[in-house]
């Protein structure tokens, strides 16, 4: 859920201040002159506000109808796809924790669409099912790992939380708050290495935001030049807790200014706005001038995981994001301004929902895995 203008205009002179003020050496070392444009440099040149600056200027990207109903069809696959988690959930077969994405489906969406499959590289936290789908992921596979079958994506042993396809350059699916962020960086420092030309969007949420671990992170990436977007997906709760009483600077965008990363703030339930700011983030790290960090406003229909019944906030405040923000509904009203029948969405919708009941019938029938699977995937063969 998007905010105000008004406050992201009030962050803008803090996030675009430049550091004027010239660094001393260290005492009994050499002073070593870093490149002009580099944050190490402190230079006039290097801009925090450049990118959120060019992104205001066209906010929103000129989808055709076909790109279109592709953004369309990927974000009703991950809303039918959670529904029918949801379900499965409540009949017992899907255990442990289980989070659903629903209300969030645009910024997996639009980001990931703005990246090359299998050459750059996602890892997210363990609200990790829409990621996966939005990458082209077998929804058969996906949920099988839910239920803990064998034919799951990690043969029914990682389950709802730990997922992974390196086919796809998807690296999980972590169940420790924040761990993704610096093992982002790796897959990062792996792509500047091998010089293949990849980058890492390194997901996490509002409430990881306040670990350490993050700022370690961000100081690592902007010193090493480092080819990441760090991506908050701001859902408006850290759990039960509401961003203003959870964090002191509520602007997360703002978050990398001290490590000199260019922020941008996005409306996360905007799919073509995801997609345009997506577009100016991986250009600009594509080029070689290392992290960036996204903030992306969304917001979840749902509790934290399905054992949260989110008795913190009203039925109607969910209901009002619903009707003025849903990122499905928004993008069909862009497709009928187009031109699209409504008889053809509602084909659409059809196809997507015996597409997620035959996953579900999949998963069902597919056997669990062998007791012996216990000793399997424990070390690592080769290292």
């Amino acid at each position: 859920m998007a905010r105000s203008s008004s406050s992201a205009s009030s962050g803008s002179k803090s996030a675009g201040a430049k550091t004027s003020a010239p660094k001393r050496a260290t005492p009994g070392k050499s002073a070593t002159k870093a490149p002009a444009n580099s944050p190490a440099a402190g230079g006039d040149s290097f801009e925090l506000r450049s990118l959120q600056d060019s992104f205001e200027q066209d906010k929103r990207f000129h989808a055709d109808e076909q790109t279109l109903l592709t953004f369309y069809e990927k974000m009703l696959l991950i809303r039918r796809f959670e529904e029918k988690a949801g379900q499965l959930y409540g009949l017992g077969l899907i255990g442990g924790f289980c989070h659903l994405y629903i209300g969030q489906e645009a910024v997996a969406v639009g980001l990931q669409s703005a990246l090359e499959e299998g050459k750059d590289s996602v890892i997210t936290g363990y609200r990790d099912h829409g990621h996966m789908l939005a990458y082209g992921i077998d929804p058969r596979v996906i949920m099988a790992e839910l239920t803990g079958r064998e034919a799951g994506i990690s043969r029914g042993k990682g389950g709802s939380m730990h997922m992974f396809s390196t086919e796809r350059a998807f690296y999980g699916g972590h169940g420790i708050v924040g761990a993704q962020v610096p093992l982002g960086a790796g897959l990062a420092f792996a792509h500047q290495y091998r010089g293949d030309g990849g980058l890492c969007v390194s997901y996490f949420g509002d409430g990881a935001a306040n670990q350490g671990q993050v700022y370690e992170t961000f100081n690592m990436a902007s010193l090493w030049n480092l080819p990441i977007i760090f991506v908050v997906e701001n859902n408006q709760y850290a759990m039960g807790t509401s961003v203003s009483r959870s964090s002191a600077e509520t602007e997360f965008y703002r978050r990398g200014t001290a490590f000199r990363i260019p922020g941008m703030e996005v409306n996360g339930m905007d799919v073509l706005e995801v997609h345009q700011a997506a577009k100016v983030a991986v250009e600009h790290v594509r080029g070689g001038n290392g992290p960036v960090l996204m903030e992306l406003n969304t917001y979840r229909y749902r509790g934290h995981s399905m054992s949260d019944p989110a008795k913190y906030r009203s039925r109607e405040e969910v209901q009002g994001v619903r009707e003025k923000s849903d990122p499905i509904e928004m993008a069909k009203a862009e497709l009928l301004k187009l031109g699209v029948d409504e008889d053809k969405l509602k084909d659409i919708d059809k196809a997507i929902r015996a597409k997620v009941a035959d996953a579900a019938d999949f998963a069902e029938k597919s056997p669990e895995p062998e007791p012996s699977e216990l000793y399997t995937d424990i070390l690592v063969g080769n290292y």
